[in-house]
């Protein structure tokens, strides 16, 4: 059995731009915490009122070497990329795409869209073992849902309670949205071998005496049998976990690698127009890269640690 992590940490987010008029809260990746099991990277967008407003604005971009896990609880979002899928996605949804060895996507808000965006984006390292696969695109509209006690839950990726979604992943993980139903303490079973980490999208909760709202993620460690939940009737909080994943990464605007040079050679790919394709029916230009650093970027582990 995996030690107990005795100490919750409050990470809290901070604003970052997306596209033109989108503006997000980026929870993962930071200082002190890098990771939570194999998620590498969340941003918590809206809820924002975009009634007038275009909505999300990402034109065609490149990755490697991770899944992307888009879930929305309003609005609508319409994912293009160079396999040639057209996919709207709706709350309730899942969109699970893998970059494997390179793929190109871009992510709009359509035309006449719903007048509030709310959702976040999840980006989940791929091991070894897959990362220079071929890319794939999956959306999930029937995924596991239930109800106990004073939870209402649904299981986007991994197993949790006995139930299993359908979604592709490569390492052992768990990603669940929960909704508290009441304001008594309602109890989640875990792994112990598993770390977590809980984002609040709405309302308000308390785990161990530590109450956190939307614009924070609470890392709880490793070594956990199960989770004591409370706080407001209608809170939709976001469960990630996973065993820890001990590969060492080098994460740099959409890529993550192994070293300095692999994230250099996927820019290079992407500027001169080889590897990623073309996104399908998106007339806009491609995303261009921004200039690499003038020192070499750095393989860190989970905890922010530099690596060698």
């Amino acid at each position: 059995m995996a030690a107990v992590d005795p100490g919750s940490v409050l990470l809290p987010g901070h604003d970052v731009p997306l596209g033109r008029y989108t503006t997000v809260r980026r929870l993962l990746p930071q200082r002190q915490r890098r990771m939570v099991g194999a998620w590498c990277f969340v941003d918590h967008f809206g809820p924002d009122d975009v009634a007038e407003r275009p909505g999300m604005e990402v034109p065609p971009h490149p990755h490697t070497g991770l899944q992307t896990v888009t879930w929305l609880l309003d609005g609508e979002i319409l994912h293009r990329d160079s396999l040639g899928s057209v996919q709207p996605i709706r709350p309730g949804q899942l969109n699970v795409m893998t970059s494997g060895h390179g793929i190109a996507h871009s992510e709009r808000s359509p035309a006449t869209h719903p007048p509030v965006m709310h959702g976040v984006q999840l980006w989940v390292a791929l091991p070894d073992s897959a990362r220079a696969g071929a890319p794939d695109f999956a959306h999930h509209a029937d995924l596991p849902r239930w109800r106990d006690g004073g939870l209402d839950a649904t299981l986007l990726v991994g197993e949790i309670a006995g139930e299993r979604s359908p979604a592709v992943v490569h390492t052992p993980l768990v990603g669940a949205q929960l909704e508290l139903t009441s304001t008594a303490p309602t109890d989640m079973p875990l792994r112990p071998d598993f770390e977590y980490g809980l984002l609040a999208m709405s309302g308000a909760a308390e785990v161990d005496g530590v109450s956190f709202e939307p614009g924070a993620l609470l890392y709880l460690g490793v070594g956990r049998n199960q989770l004591t939940l409370r706080g407001t009737p209608g809170s939709q909080l976001l469960l990630l976990g996973g065993v820890p994943f001990e590969e060492p990464l080098v994460m740099w605007w959409n890529f993550v690698g192994r070293s300095h040079e692999e994230v250099a050679a996927a820019r290079e790919d992407w500027m001169a127009g080889r590897r990623f394709g073309v996104v399908a029916d998106d007339p806009a230009p491609p995303l261009p890269a921004p200039a690499l650093p003038t020192t070499r970027l750095k393989a860190r582990d989970r905890s922010g640690g530099l690596h060698g």
